[in-house]
């Protein structure tokens, strides 16, 4: 349980950092990448349409104007020299921001409009003048801080070239505020994207909501709950919702086939112990009265005695086990001194250890509330393991300690220890750390139901271990002084 805790903690933290792996940081990128590169695109596009609309509107405006000169320089020609009726035509049709004049083939300025003369910003007309490589559509050009539309183009009169007429148009005003709107609609644009970044990751953030309860379920779920644990999600999505159905279904499936293996467990460990336990007497039996038995004969009987008795108790481990798992095994709990019972166990124990049991800090007048005959079962066992995996020259200890208001009873070996990544599974079924820890004769199931004896009384077992210094487990209880 504590181990489940962790995990779903765990995964709780997992959930709040937004990790480069993690979906909700995949999403939320490609979207945001997505949603900048269409903001971006429409920005620019906004900004280059309104920049054609601008220029275009003076481009045709100074073709206009162009066509406009020939055509009435080619009327007012009728009545006057060509000179005057350039120059009036020019003055007529020029203003404050169109400025007009006129080249020969020689490079000379014919005439030129009267604004163009009084040009008020310092070397704007001189450099108006020297600029000869005008094109001959419309074009933006950006001259002297200014901005300006330049069109040139041959004048021809009456079939006849008389030079080269020049148009411009100072559009720094209008293009100005076509800046500013474009510069007003950069910032305009990056807090749009933050917006829609931030309700994009909230948005995602919620979405994969669903799936982080589906996460937490499995972090906290294990063999012993699968039938307490089932999905129920409001308003997800419909993808959400099946694989929610899905995940029900197969927690039903797993806890159907878990509950038929827990009492096929039962119903054979049940069925195979009273045979094994009478071919084990019957065995014994001939060990004992058979004198005329040869000795390949005791041998091998005695193989099958170890082997038989060794069966029985796996068989008797398996029974517990079962019916810890139906809640059918029951404590007989009650208040007693918890030397006695240490004493108890260490008498019991010199006996098939050759005294390697030594006791150290043992408290006096230390009461635990806990069942007397399922807490010797628990000391005998780690007892048995330790004496299993230590050196037959090396002692136990065993010592008891009062702290924290809780008593601490440690058994404590000089054996080969347990690898770090090994502590945390050895109180699983069947686990074994090594093929050493199986030819020293255990099952797989004595720290299963230590662990399980404990926790059924309200307590807790932990283990220390350090490779070639020995383990330390030690059973936890509440102090009932």
């Amino acid at each position: 349980m504590l181990i489940n805790q962790w995990l779903f903690k765990l995964n709780r933290l997992k959930f709040s950092l937004i990790t480069p792996k993690s979906l909700q940081w995949q999403l939320t990128l490609g979207i945001a990448i997505f949603s900048i590169l269409g903001l971006g695109s429409i920005t620019l596009w906004t900004s280059w349409k309104m920049q054609q609309l601008l220029v275009n509107s003076h481009k045709h405006e100074i073709e206009k104007l162009a066509d406009q000169f020939s055509h009435e320089v080619t009327l007012y020609s009728e009545m006057m020299s060509v000179p005057a009726a350039i120059e009036r035509v020019i003055n007529k049709i020029s203003d404050q921001n169109h400025w007009i004049w006129l080249r020969n083939n020689q490079g000379q300025v014919l005439a030129e409009s009267a604004v163009f003369q009084q040009a008020t910003q310092p070397g704007t007309r001189a450099k108006l003048l020297e600029y000869t490589n005008m094109p001959l559509k419309p074009q933006v050009s950006f001259l002297n801080e200014r901005y300006w539309v330049f069109c040139s183009g041959p004048f021809n009169l009456k079939g006849e070239n008389l030079g080269k007429l020049y148009l411009v148009n100072d559009i720094t005003e209008e293009y100005r505020i076509f800046l500013s709107i474009v510069y007003s609609l950069i910032p305009a644009t990056i807090v749009a994207t933050i917006v829609l970044v931030t309700t994009i990751a909230w948005y995602v953030r919620r979405s994969l909501q669903p799936l982080q309860q589906i996460d937490q379920m499995a972090a906290m779920i294990s063999a012993d709950d699968l039938s307490d644990y089932r999905l129920h999600l409001e308003q997800a999505p419909d993808e959400v919702s099946l694989l929610a159905t899905t995940c029900n279904r197969m927690l039903d499936r797993l806890s159907e086939s878990w509950e038929q293996q827990r009492q096929f467990v039962g119903n054979v460990s049940h069925e195979l112990r009273t045979p094994l336990t009478i071919v084990h007497g019957y065995i014994q039996s001939t060990l004992r009265r058979g004198n005329n038995l040869t000795p390949p004969q005791r041998e091998g009987l005695e193989v099958a005695a170890n082997e038989a008795e060794r069966t029985i108790r796996l068989l008797q481990d398996l029974l517990e086990l079962a019916r810890a798992d139906h809640g059918n095994l029951h404590f007989q709990m009650e208040s007693f001194l918890i030397h006695e019972l240490i004493l108890e166990v260490v008498e019991a124990a010199q006996q098939v250890s050759q005294n390697r049991i030594h006791l150290e800090q043992l408290e006096s007048q230390v009461y635990v509330r806990a069942d007397r005959h399922r807490l010797k079962q628990v000391l005998f066992n780690l007892i048995d393991n330790a004496l299993k995996y230590s050196e037959a020259d090396k002692p136990i200890i065993l010592t008891i300690q009062l702290w924290r208001k809780a008593v601490h009873i440690s058994v404590r070996d000089f054996g080969q220890g347990i690898p770090l990544q090994h502590q945390a599974r050895i109180f699983e079924r069947f686990y074994r750390v090594d093929e050493a820890r199986n030819r020293a004769g255990g099952t797989g199931l004595g720290l299963s139901i230590v662990k399980m004896l404990i926790e059924g009384m309200g307590g807790r077992v932990t283990v220390r271990s350090k490779i070639a210094e020995g383990s330390v487990f030690t059973v936890i209880l509440p102090d009932c002084s």
